[in-house]
């Protein structure tokens, strides 16, 4: 685990396996209480799915990366989580990203693609993404709130971020402030170009299908939607045979075409 500096924070990294210098990377953004140590062995079985080289980082205010002192974020954080990935990518060298999100991850990953950010990525991997609020996603982030508060969230989350208030009222408060019911992001998605595979599963507590099919409409049906039975919002854990081949066929893709 190493830091680097990207929006003026300084953020942790690390890198998993080992690719040809001309090859993509595959890049890790983490959920919305996620981490880079939270992702646990999985980028390391992305490595060996694909034989590409795993980029994972924790973003501002998460893991061991620098925290959040003042809550509610901004209204555009997710805009920001883009940015911040762009910069992060330079500071490093990596010129050819697949990226690789899960949940806020996921949104940050289409975002940052949408938007033309360089570097461009070659392809996305959308798993769980929110591109407008939901009731489902409101109430489970109420019950999150109750759980950090009064249950055993805040002692499971405090082994993963070194500022565990940073990493979930960041989150929690931001999303439930008033300024971020109206938030939608639907409409900047036609500037996608790379290929898009989305992934969620068919009991996921924070968001209906529907997320999936406006991020196919919105990209011109060149989205690819994968539906997963007995899977919540963590397909990556719930399904990981499935999640797996899906970035395999997507990587594999972009290699050959390359």
């Amino acid at each position: 685990m190493d830091f680097v500096e990207a929006r003026g924070h300084r953020l942790e990294y690390g890198w998993v396996g080992l690719g040809a210098v001309d090859a993509p990377v595959i890049v890790m953004l983490h959920q919305g209480l996620g981490s880079m140590g939270l992702w646990r062995d999985f980028p390391k079985h992305v490595h060996e799915a694909t034989g590409l080289r795993v980029l994972n980082y924790s973003r501002w205010g998460y893991g061991k990366s620098d925290p959040v002192k003042a809550f509610p974020r901004s209204a555009r954080w997710m805009h920001e989580g883009a940015e911040e990935l762009a910069a992060l990518l330079a500071a490093l060298g990596v010129s050819r990203p697949i990226l690789f999100g899960h949940s806020d991850g996921a949104s940050i990953a289409l975002l940052h693609a949408a938007h033309g950010m360089p570097p461009a990525a070659l392809g996305v991997v959308a798993m769980a993404p929110h591109v407008f609020l939901e009731r489902e996603g409101i109430v489970s982030m109420a019950k999150a709130r109750v759980a950090y508060e009064e249950g055993d969230l805040r002692a499971k989350l405090a082994r993963f971020h070194d500022d565990v208030d940073s990493a979930f009222y960041g989150w929690n408060v931001t999303w439930l402030a008033p300024a971020m019911r109206g938030w939608n992001v639907e409409a900047e998605l036609a500037g996608i170009q790379c290929p898009v595979v989305l992934v969620q599963g068919v009991s996921d507590e924070y968001g209906t299908p529907a997320q999936l099919e406006a991020v196919k409409k919105h990209t011109g049906g060149r989205a690819e939607i994968v539906l997963l039975e007995n899977c919540g919002h963590s397909p990556h854990i719930d399904q990981r045979a499935a999640v797996l081949g899906a970035l395999k066929r997507l990587a594999a893709g972009i290699k050959v075409s390359a």
